[in-house]
């Protein structure tokens, strides 16, 4: 398939490589121009500007937030260049308000569109891997079917209303950073006792907790490797922040949701912003004082 293909941060570079291995004619864009000269090499073609990208059979985009998909795809006019009959497959995190004026845009314009954050990160993207949460009209979805089936391991549906994906994306990742608090959280009181963040989350995550997510942000917190991040901080802030509002919306009280955030904004007023969110074990154990104990 002709694919335009837009951001190509940590998670985007890997996914767009996908799509070249599996065949795919891609043509990239990015704010950045070097990721998209890498895969250039790899036989992308490179797009002048986002409209260019657009103006594809698939338009798939990979951006970090609200504010950065309205400004790359709507304030560009991107959206507004894509073919009629063209499919855009929104990939990004995004609140479930900008979803929904999405989808009334692309109605508006005569294009399809369809809502598919994905599971996993950068890594698994590059090994195309990821898990993949699609919404939209059926026959949308399964038109794009061989894209996605390049990028993911698993294409997990949720109906007609594009939003119904933002919305289950929000709560896993509400769900993961509640998982990474509740470690930084227990290691930092078995450290207060003299056992190592290694021995307790090496126990708990290969009995109680024997499962990918507690497994591989359980080994970054007892090693301590917090960069390079693969999700920041300051994103889990934003997505956490996303659960919030989702919830406040059809008032559903998330108490975790509003003191994960404000672990998170500790460590981003501390500067750790661009740190893994795995590094909530520094804001727990700082705030428990243990270099002074």
């Amino acid at each position: 398939m002709n694919i335009g293909f837009i951001g190509l941060g940590a998670m985007g570079r890997g996914m767009a490589q996908q799509l070249l291995e599996a065949g795919h004619d891609v043509t990239v864009w990015n704010r950045s121009p070097e990721a998209a000269k890498t895969l250039a090499e790899q036989g992308a073609k490179i797009a002048k500007t986002p409209s260019d990208a657009a103006r594809n059979e698939v338009l798939v985009s990979m951006l970090a937030d609200d504010q950065a998909a309205h400004q790359v795809l709507v304030e560009s006019k991107a959206i507004e260049a894509m073919k009629k009959g063209s499919i855009h497959v929104n990939m990004a995190t995004v609140s479930v308000a900008f979803a929904r004026g999405m989808a009334a845009l692309h109605e508006r314009l005569g294009v399809g569109y369809v809502a598919a954050p994905v599971l996993g990160r950068p890594d698994v993207a590059a090994a195309g891997k990821l898990n993949i949460i699609a919404a939209g009209a059926p026959a949308q979805v399964e038109r794009i079917r061989p894209v996605l089936d390049a990028m993911g391991q698993a294409v997990w549906p949720l109906g007609e209303s594009p939003e119904r994906a933002n919305v289950a994306k929000i709560a896993a990742n509400f769900m993961l950073a509640s998982a990474i608090e509740s470690m930084a959280e227990a290691s930092t009181l078995t450290r207060a006792y003299g056992i190592e963040a290694s021995d307790f989350l090496d126990i708990v995550t290969n009995t109680l907790f024997a499962s990918p997510a507690y497994q591989g942000y359980g080994k970054m917190i007892a090693e301590a490797r917090f960069e390079p991040a693969g999700f920041t901080m300051r994103l889990g802030h934003k997505d956490v922040g996303l659960a919030l509002s989702a919830g406040d919306e059809k008032s559903v009280a998330l108490p975790l949701g509003s003191a994960v955030r404000d672990r998170l904004l500790d460590a981003l007023a501390n500067g750790d912003g661009e740190k893994d969110w795995s590094g909530l074990a520094e804001v727990a154990a700082r705030q428990a004082h243990l270099d002074k104990r």
